[in-house]
């Protein structure tokens, strides 16, 4: 079977050696790979969240985008698309925030940490938050579920986004699937060996750190002055030298042959001075950073070939998702108008079996309540409470405002209890309790 693998980058910068060497040169190699199909995207829509310079946005789409192609990317291999030339991914976005709970995104990672940030400098909790920085993790689950994805590779910090997107793909799928399911489940794929690569003073390489080393701009004579400012010890010429531990030769290691490592090891043992060594780690990567330098220049001077490689892979990106949208419309109701069905005489049902609050007292003297589905699996389990009367009201509350008092309930979900079934437990108690 076809693995679809998705990759998105954020076009609010230019790509440096770490960038390259994490993410670039893996994802291009592991698009070759037999039985994947590979779709690689510029998620210019999520750049609008975080940047509100349009000339740097413009100029991070280029050079992003010519940074894959010199690198390698075969797009006759590859879909290679800009996220705002397929407008079924917004539409997308709005179908699925209208099945996505509140309480959802008010556990999203990224808008906790606004939030914690604002009220420990003593701010409103929601000052300069953006319904962009918000709703965040719904336009990324439609990026993934435009195109069905079945893995997503992420760091661990972008693991929830994943998780939600399933929960929201689960959730429409209950909705409208009418036992057909329009959206897979994607999982995320984090390569546990990845090291990051580490920067000019040994702390993971970043811009935010001003520790990069340059992967195209300035040419070979930024690289070559950057690796001459990289941290080491002060050890002299012919001074032995240890190389575990030392970024320099870590750096190294991530271009490097199995040969050139252990090479490289035993000259610093023997004393190899630092400024020979990195004279030969500039030397290193620049035999393989420096054709495609020339490769980028090249589209950097013609960014209209880039330009037309994008929207043919737009195109191929929309073939997909157009029909899988009109689709979706149907489903949610969005259709051609047609004379209508005549319904149906409504027919008595049979009360379905409901999910049930239990409240019990523990030999520790505690109160508690949990939730089981109507076939006795656990749902919820609720912490200990001094009085059963604040059990009580808890259940009470549970059963009126349903979902609303979910994200303030002293309780957490069971083992294995996807989101979206423990919200639907609670509808369909808050349901039979407005009827009653």
């Amino acid at each position: 079977m076809t693995q679809r693998v998705l990759t998105g980058i954020t076009t609010t910068g230019t790509l440096h050696l770490g960038n390259y060497v994490g993410a670039v040169r893996r994802a291009i190699a592991a698009s070759r790979a037999p039985g994947v199909e590979s779709f690689f995207f510029m998620a210019d829509y999520h750049a609008l969240i975080k940047c509100d310079e349009p000339d740097r946005i413009e100029a991070s789409r280029l050079q992003i985008a010519a940074t894959w192609l010199a690198a390698g990317l075969d797009t006759s291999r590859v879909v290679f698309y800009r996220q705002s030339d397929i407008p079924e991914i917004p539409e997308l976005t709005w179908l699925l925030t209208c099945v996505t709970s509140k309480g959802q995104m008010n556990r999203a990672h990224a808008y906790k940490a606004s939030v914690d940030a604002n009220l420990a400098a003593g701010e409103d909790a929601d000052a300069g938050v953006t319904m962009g920085l918000y709703s965040y993790p719904i336009l990324m689950a439609a990026d993934i579920l435009m195109f069905n994805a079945h893995r997503v590779p992420v760091g661990k910090d972008q693991v929830q986004h994943i998780e939600m997107a399933r929960d929201v793909a689960q959730r429409f799928n209950h909705l409208f699937g009418r036992g057909e399911d329009f959206f897979v489940l994607p999982e995320a794929s984090i390569d546990e060996e990845m090291e990051l690569l580490p920067g000019l003073d040994g702390r993971k390489m970043s811009k935010s750190y001003d520790n990069v080393i340059p992967l195209f701009e300035g040419g070979s004579k930024a690289l070559k002055d950057a690796i001459a400012r990289i941290v080491t010890d002060s050890k002299l010429p012919g001074e032995p030298k240890e190389p575990e531990g030392s970024h320099l030769v870590q750096i190294y290691d991530a271009f490097a042959t199995p040969a050139q490592r252990e090479a490289f090891r035993a000259a610093l043992r023997a004393g190899l001075a630092w400024g020979e060594a990195k004279q030969q780690l500039f030397e290193l990567i620049e035999a393989e950073i420096g054709p495609m330098r020339a490769r980028y220049d090249a589209l950097m001077a013609e960014p209209e070939r880039i330009e037309t490689i994008l929207m043919e892979g737009a195109a191929r990106a929309r073939a997909l998702a157009a029909p899988l949208l009109q689709r979706l419309r149907e489903a949610v109701g969005l259709r051609r108008f047609q004379p209508l069905q005549a319904k149906a005489a409504p027919q008595a049902k049979a009360k379905s079996a409901l999910p049930v609050f239990k409240q019990y007292r523990e030999a520790d003297g505690q109160f508690y309540f949990k939730l089981n589905a109507a076939d006795g699996g656990l749902l919820l389990q609720s912490q200990g409470f001094a009085q059963g009367r604040e059990a009580g009201q808890w259940v009470a509350r549970l059963k009126k405002e349903g979902v609303a008092a979910l994200a303030q309930a002293p309780v957490q979900r069971a083992e294995g209890v996807a989101e979206v079934q423990l919200h639907e437990a609670l509808q369909a108690l808050q349901a039979a309790e407005s009827q009653d």
